[in-house]
């Protein structure tokens, strides 16, 4: 589970089934890193993570006549009349993309619901026994890239259910369509222009590419412009087929993550325990210190000696103040890379820990809370902005601009300042004048 990235994400519609009901993250094309996700919830489908507007809408094209201009396009980028006649012979529009495209559910599970699935008994028993299996595979790939392999197994895990959910349906068809008539027909054209030269390079047949709707693939759930610049080609048969090959897919993973800042050997991060008192505000997507920093504020629970003092850490409350909190690292962020979700990330990070028999969350969640749903999440930003704050648009989105415009609020209220939408905060915000 990035154009380029913009990290990973093709629409954030369509959150809570997962690889547990198909959750796809795909990933996206490094870029320069970004700031710890705050959004609660793994995207369903993986082009990019950051949410962009909806493109404006050009004149509407019939899909044939859409596709013989396309097809003109695609030729001039390089891409042969016969692969791409090939590809599109019998394509027609799928009425069943445009509607995930443009779904927005009202509600999403909050974060320690979804962690509960994600690391079910069943898929922590079914990751440790592939470990062993492919050891000697994992111990290649470790030594190639220096990406821990419990980690690329997590990922493997909510990705794909370990290769068993990987998308049905013809990743043409579902760009084309997209490209035609979604919401954003530029991304969804170059990644279908990515997917026509993944054909021309041989890798698979148009058969054979096949995803999810949003048009991310495989074990590891690549769209087709990640595919093109970090799929790989390990157990050396000629092909980089992250469908059927396990080790092109764990390796292709790792290729990613290594170029998405992964740092061998450092954990992703670990629990800590804040003192009374503390300064919820540091809580904050921006606010990088050493872990010796953070000890110094009076945090508990971090690795003793020296060894990681000088690396940096983010502090992530993924439940507000009430709930557990995390040192988040470098390694945390790569994760992010994959899909910039903090939910998803901390799923994986905690998942790996699993394996080992490690991964259990000490501090209790804050279960009586109810979630906000997404209108009451648009009110939430609505309001902040009638008060004079600047949450971005509203959107349903609880990023950064949101939680920083939250802050101000709380910090105003003389409320702890953690960044973290409530019930209870919607209801103050109702009640001023």
């Amino acid at each position: 589970m990035l154009y380029t990235f913009v990290p990973v994400l093709l629409l954030r519609t369509l959150i809570a089934g997962s690889a547990l009901s198909i959750m796809v993250a795909c990933a996206a094309e490094p870029a320069a890193p970004t700031e710890v996700a705050a959004t609660s919830q793994p995207a369903q489908s993986t082009a990019e993570s950051n949410v962009v507007p909806p493109e404006a809408e050009p004149a509407q094209l019939s899909f044939a006549e859409w596709r013989d201009a396309f097809r003109s396009e695609a030729l001039q980028a390089g891409v042969s009349a016969q692969v791409f006649d090939r590809a599109f012979a019998g394509v027609t529009p799928d009425p069943s993309i445009i509607i995930a495209d443009r779904s927005q559910p009202e509600f999403s599970r909050p974060v320690w619901q979804y962690l509960d699935g994600a690391l079910s008994k069943q898929r922590v028993e079914r990751g440790q026994r592939l470990l062993t299996q492919h050891q000697a595979t994992l111990d290649d790939i470790e030594a190639r890239y220096g990406v821990d392999r419990n980690t690329l197994v997590a990922i493997w895990g909510l990705e794909s259910s370990y290769g068993q959910i990987m998308g049905d349906k013809s990743v043409i068809r579902s760009l084309a369509t997209l490209a035609h008539e979604g919401r954003r027909p530029g991304f969804a054209k170059s990644q279908l222009l990515a997917a026509l030269e993944i054909l021309e390079h041989g890798d698979v047949s148009a058969d054979q590419l096949r995803g999810s709707w949003a048009g991310a693939m495989g074990q590891t759930q690549f769209i087709p412009t990640t595919y093109n610049t970090h799929a790989v080609d390990f157990d050396g048969d000629g092909s980089r087929n992250i469908w059927s090959s396990s080790a092109d897919a764990l390796a292709s993973a790792a290729h990613y993550l290594q170029a998405s800042g992964w740092n061998a050997g450092q954990p992703w991060g670990f629990e800590v325990k804040l003192p009374d008192g503390f300064e919820y505000a540091q809580a904050d997507n921006a606010i990088r210190k050493t872990v010796a920093a953070w000890r110094e504020l009076g945090l508990t629970g971090l690795p003793s000696g020296t060894d990681m003092d000088e690396a940096t850490a983010t502090l992530l409350l993924p439940a507000g103040y009430r709930g557990p909190a995390f040192l988040v690292l470098d390694n945390f962020r790569a994760i992010l890379r994959y899909n910039n979700s903090s939910s998803y990330a901390l799923a994986i990070g905690l998942l790996s820990e699993r394996f080992n028999g490690a991964g259990r969350v000490r501090a209790s969640w804050p279960k009586g809370e109810q979630p906000l749903s997404r209108s009451e999440r648009v009110e939430l930003q609505e309001r902040l902005t009638m008060h004079g704050f600047d949450p971005g648009t509203p959107d349903g989105i609880i990023g950064a601009n949101t939680r920083s415009a939250i802050r101000g609020f709380q910090q105003l209220l003389g409320w702890p300042a953690d960044g973290h939408p409530t019930q209870e905060l919607l209801g103050r915000l109702r009640a001023e004048p």
